[in-house]
């Protein structure tokens, strides 16, 4: 599997919103169905977008059915799974996560009359495929903050999945901010190769605190971090991912980021019905509401937690953008000048770390 090549031309395909036809008319009932890389009980990322599909339900009651499939491979698994779901009356498919993408634009060409929306994707090689994302960065920078006061040893970790762009900008986010409440804070990053799989995600988990780690960040999808930095008596604290994880409050869980789609789900299925449907590219974050900051819990000191909140608010008002120069690369190279503020495609192709963070991002 390979979620890796969202560079230069993730930059040349953005078009933020960009409007294509309409749909011609509306329908009286529309059959919205879901591809999931995981199981809907991770409590973590397909289980928040579960939630957002059950809220089709919730607010249009009969005139919405909806269908999912758990567990999905990326790749030709999920092309099969696709064109079964094509051919089983769905109007509209929501695939939820970047292996899907060339799998979904391939089914797409077979079936023009369907409507497909690819998460975290770029490609929209037909008029009938939609991408959808959120600003997850925006959210790490919180977590960096509290990361870079909170941490006693002065070594943060992070748990990546996959080193794709969307996962590298939130190591990068997270880093920044905590580097810039604490100078001497270290970054120690393990990679699980994996978006679901709890024992390498407590290896992952294991292998940060083995190194003196006391403050570690995720973007995996289960509670298996948490779990772990809970054995340590609070010598360890970290953060819930896609979802609030709201067990293991008010520590080791001192905050999360929640990925909220119901917004986006209600307003695409919702075009479907009234006719108003459109081709878009999507990239929301916190001013939407599509990127929620969990509970910040009294686990926190009352002027940390008021410093992060201070921050979400401001990146809600859009007042503050998290990567806003002076920046420079890993290799020392600027990147962003004092006061820039990264272009979007710039963070949709990012393949470099920050000036600071040691190692390598793997090939």
């Amino acid at each position: 599997m390979n979620r890796r090549t969202l560079l230069a031309t993730a930059a040349l395909g953005l078009g933020l919103a960009f409007g294509g036809a309409a749909s011609a008319q509306g329908m009286d009932k529309v059959k919205a169905c879901f591809v999931y890389v995981g199981p809907i009980g991770d409590l973590g990322w397909t289980y928040q977008h579960h939630q957002g599909a059950l809220e089709l339900v919730e607010t249009y009651g009969d005139k919405v059915e909806i269908a999912y499939q758990e567990n999905v491979p990326e790749g030709a698994d999920s092309e099969r799974v696709l064109t079964q779901m094509a051919l089983s009356g769905c109007n509209i498919i929501f695939t939820t996560s970047f292996g899907y993408m060339d799998p979904t634009n391939t089914v797409a060409a077979k079936f023009p009359d369907i409507k497909f929306e690819h998460a975290t994707g770029y490609k929209r090689d037909h008029a009938n495929v939609s991408t959808y994302n959120a600003r997850f960065y925006e959210g790490r920078a919180i977590q960096g903050h509290i990361a870079g006061k909170m941490t006693k040893t002065n070594k943060i970790g992070y748990i990546g999945s996959f080193p794709i762009p969307e996962v590298v900008m939130g190591i990068n986010s997270y880093y920044l901010h905590a580097k810039k409440v604490n100078p001497d804070v270290e970054l120690s990053v393990v990679w699980a190769f994996t978006w679901f799989d709890p024992a390498k995600e407590a290896d992952s988990a294991k292998a940060l605190i083995d190194q003196g780690v006391d403050v570690i960040a995720s973007h995996t999808d289960s509670t298996a971090p948490l779990a772990e930095a809970a054995k340590t008596n609070g010598a360890v604290i970290g953060f819930g991912q896609a979802s609030d994880m709201a067990d293991y409050k008010p520590s080791p869980r001192v905050s999360s980021i929640i990925d909220n789609w119901a917004p986006y789900y209600v307003k695409r299925v919702g075009a479907l019905l009234d006719g108003t449907y459109e081709q878009v590219d999507s990239w929301a974050g916190i001013p939407e509401g599509e990127v929620e900051i969990g509970e910040i819990t009294d686990a926190i000191p009352a002027e940390l937690k008021a410093e992060a909140e201070a921050m979400r608010d401001a990146i809600a008002a859009g007042t503050y953008h998290p990567f806003t120069g002076p920046i420079n690369k890993q290799d020392g190279t600027a990147w962003l000048a004092e006061g820039a503020v990264a272009p979007d495609g710039d963070l949709l192709g990012m393949n470099f770390y920050v000036e600071g963070i040691s190692g390598d991002i793997p090939k």
